[in-house]
């Protein structure tokens, strides 16, 4: 199984961008499906999540939603409002388990499936 994100790139502060993740249908069907992001200088972070249920860091509820399309498998990430300190490198990660304790969503660890990352840059 190989994950495979694009859509990144160079935006404003207040443009939208959608991030897409070819997954297997399995995984978006029957599995979890997340999305973390590491800026310069830190350390990994959660974004978005969904399989059981779907979970939003705060940082980006409300500006963020995660979607899926089994028909074309590929899961979404859609930004609005962008901030610089939404900066990073943006990753993909799925598992073919679907999660059923809420902390494992947030893990990173968690996640069996990575894909290479697709940089986004907010510029102020």
């Amino acid at each position: 199984v190989q994950l495979q994100a694009s859509g990144g790139g160079l935006v404003q502060t207040g443009d939208s961008l959608r991030l897409s993740c070819a997954a297997s249908r399995h995984i978006l069907s029957r599995g979890t499906l997340g999305w973390f992001r590491r800026a310069p200088g830190k350390e990994r972070e959660f974004v978005a999540a969904t399989g059981r249920g779907t979970y939003y860091a705060d940082s980006v509820k409300g500006r963020f939603t995660i979607s899926t399309d089994t028909a074309q498998n590929t899961a979404y990430l859609q930004m609005n409002s962008l901030k610089p300190e939404d900066t990073a490198v943006y990753y993909c990660a799925g598992d073919d388990r679907s999660f059923s304790i809420r902390s494992y969503f947030f893990e990173a660890t968690r996640y069996y499936y990575w894909g290479q990352g697709t940089q986004v840059t907010v510029s102020s």
